[in-house]
């Protein structure tokens, strides 16, 4: 919403549909209000989580206007995204113009089922009737710095835990160019602590450890369960970041803003420069507001922040359904209304109406003969475009599948290489140990034989011909063996033979390599 437009309503009314809190703002001042109520002089904005929605890139060539642009993605994004057919998807767009393409224009896609919709938003339409405004949580983070709130524009990135959702977030140059939903809210994080911890623990118990007592400080039993935790958490980040720096050519990534929507007594933002080695901070910006409430949630604070900004300094991506009450003449009753007015005024004037009404049919007629000839030229357009993508498509696919099988034949000369080097090695460096042990015991080597498993390659085993003078020196040698290598090698031996003729004992132990 511009500021033109702010000055048509009264306040303005932020909705967090995931716990049901309103914040309402007149001027600059924000209060929440438990009890919110439909008024046709306020505007109401919400958000929607990462993990209600779907997040994509998608190219189109630079040749189809502008009034094709929707659904030339609308199509892409079924065919790519491999969206269900018969579900009519709510999808928003925003463009990307730092791409170096010459030949296609590239876009942040966002859709979400219309059921999410319905269920998210149920309550809250019960109180409020209406919303003007429902934008994708990340985009919201564009506020900061349209408002010169944040000012530098190198790469950014945005961590936010909320009770349902946790997002990461990345901008670049000011500009939205990634998220993903982390499976770490509040409420899995409880899930996973209590796996750690190995019991049961109330929820909130568990929030009011986090939100009372330090990890530096406490000496709850909550304590080693907790650090586990951040540090799983913290590696999931840490994996992300590495893989976003990769797909998308970032070389560092030179700072990180990192809160929750629960006050945590640890320091969020120190642990995250210690464990990721990148500058932290928090949710605490200068926003700009006034108020008694000092544990306003941030997504409030960010709604707020966005509606007094121009339009041309925010991303235009709303996907709401709950559209405030038209004005009268819109309405199918004010309709109604008129056209009994009208048909009663019309029946003093019946020659002129009449005359009136055979010269509108025949414009209509006209109109729409022209508007048949349009829709008929985009029509054939259309089908041509579509064969041409169906066309690309095939090719595609085919050189996919080459490509696949290249990769196969490479991994498997990749696999041989593999064994050829770690195998044969591990085979000689085992022979030298065990001949050496052998050695010492003054017991003699008659044959080796070496074999695995062919079906899975895991049981391997050697099987070591021993001959010695007594008895006695191939029993001490199997229990020096066994007590020296247990853990990685099983010995076994069925018997000791003796040959009258040689004078000698023969056996044959078997190794085992665990």
């Amino acid at each position: 919403m511009s500021n033109k437009e702010q000055h048509s309503f009264s306040s303005i009314v932020s909705v967090n549909p995931y716990k049901n809190t309103y914040v309402n703002a007149v001027s600059s001042f924000l209060s929440e209000t438990q009890s919110p109520e439909y008024t046709k002089n306020q505007f109401t904005t919400s958000y929607i989580n990462t993990k209600d929605f779907l997040n994509s890139q998608i190219s189109i060539s630079k040749n189809i206007p502008d009034e094709d642009i929707y659904d030339a993605i609308f199509n892409k994004v079924y065919d790519e995204v491999g969206l269900d057919q018969a579900i009519t998807y709510y999808i928003q767009y925003i463009e990307i113009f730092n791409t170096l393409d010459e030949e296609n224009r590239t876009f942040h896609v966002f859709i979400v089922d219309p059921l999410v919709i319905e269920d998210t938003f149920v309550e809250s339409i019960e109180n409020i009737k209406y919303l003007d405004n429902i934008t994708p949580s990340p985009l919201l983070i564009k506020s900061l710095y349209a408002k010169d709130i944040i000012e530098d524009g190198s790469v950014a990135c945005f961590i936010y835990f909320q009770e349902n959702d946790t997002f990461i977030t990345i901008y670049d140059e000011k500009e939205f160019i990634y998220t993903k939903s982390l499976n770490y809210s509040f409420k899995q994080m409880h899930e996973r602590f209590c796996e750690i911890f190995g019991e049961q623990v109330e929820y909130s118990d568990f929030i009011n450890f986090l939100s009372s007592e330090t990890l530096k400080d406490t000496t709850s039993s909550y304590k080693e369960p907790t650090i586990k935790l951040y540090k799983e958490i913290f590696a999931n980040i840490n994996d992300i970041l590495t893989y976003v720096k990769r797909a998308l050519n970032i070389e560092v990534i030179e700072d990180i803003y990192i809160d929750s929507q629960v006050k945590i007594a640890t320091h969020l933002d120190e642990m995250a420069e210690v464990e990721l080695n990148i500058k932290s901070n928090t949710f605490d910006f200068e926003y700009g507001f006034e108020s008694e409430d000092t544990e306003i949630d941030h997504m409030h604070m960010l709604m707020h922040l966005n509606t007094t900004l121009p339009k041309e300094d925010i991303y235009h991506c709303n996907f709401t359904t709950y559209h405030r009450p038209p004005k009268f003449v819109q309405r199918e009753s004010g309709r109604v209304i008129m056209l009994a007015v009208a048909s009663l005024i019309l029946a003093f004037v019946y020659p002129v109406s009449y005359w009136t009404l055979t010269y509108a049919q025949n414009l209509q007629y006209t109109l729409l003969q022209e508007e048949y000839r349009e829709v008929h030229n985009i029509k054939i357009t259309r089908e041509a475009t579509i064969k041409n993508r169906e066309a690309d498509k095939s090719k595609t696919l085919k050189q996919l599948n080459y490509e696949k099988d290249q990769y196969v034949q490479k991994k498997n000369t990749l696999i041989k290489i593999h064994d050829v080097k770690v195998n044969y090695p591990m085979k000689a460096s085992l022979l030298y140990t065990l001949t050496k042990d052998i050695n010492r015991y003054s017991v003699k080597l008659e044959s080796i034989v070496y074999k695995e498993d062919e079906a899975d390659g895991k049981n391997k085993h050697v099987k070591l011909g021993l001959v010695s003078s007594r008895d006695k020196k191939i029993t001490d040698l199997l229990k020096y063996l066994t007590r020296v290598y247990e853990g990685k090698f099983n010995f076994s031996l069925e018997e000791i033979s003796y040959e009258e003729e040689s004078k000698l004992y023969f056996s044959e132990v078997k190794v085992n390599l665990i």
